[in-house]
């Protein structure tokens, strides 16, 4: 019998906070999300995420990513297709599998650089949050 040190499973391969944000991925999301609001009454209503294509749908890592990858993420958008992602976000979290953020949700550091950008959430997006979602902590994040 041996005794020796014990090696956790190759944790890089699993580890979601390392991965890349694919943009083209984002891109994809914030055109689904722009198509459903045109099928739908528009930013004002909620589209019906279940309707875009299975690859976004199972993109659910990306609500597990790190708060700081998200603030360097969003510096990479403008202001609409920042709130755009706010509202999918926001939207899966309630429509889609396996996509709960709570205090985690991307939503917090997307709405954090809008902020820091001098362009926060006007009143009309903060009730749209609030009727669209029961997580809590959006959009501001935990006390």
């Amino acid at each position: 019998m041996s005794v020796g040190a014990w090696e956790p499973e190759n944790q890089a391969s699993n580890d979601q906070s390392r991965t890349e944000i694919d943009r083209a991925l984002l891109q994809r999301i914030i055109d689904a999300l722009n198509e459903a609001d045109s099928e739908s009454e528009g930013e004002e209503a909620a589209p019906d995420l279940k309707a875009i294509d299975q690859e976004i749908q199972n993109a659910n890592w990306l609500a597990g990513l790190p708060a700081t990858q998200w603030l360097d993420e969003a510096s990479h958008w403008n202001d609409s297709q920042v709130w755009a992602l706010i509202r999918f976000f926001t939207l899966a979290e309630m429509q889609l599998t396996d996509w709960q953020g709570g205090a985690e949700s991307p939503v917090i550091p997307l709405a954090k650089s809008l902020r820091q950008r001098k362009a926060p959430l006007q009143r009309e997006q903060l009730l749209w949050i609030r009727q669209y979602s029961d997580n809590r902590y959006l959009p501001y994040g935990p006390l």
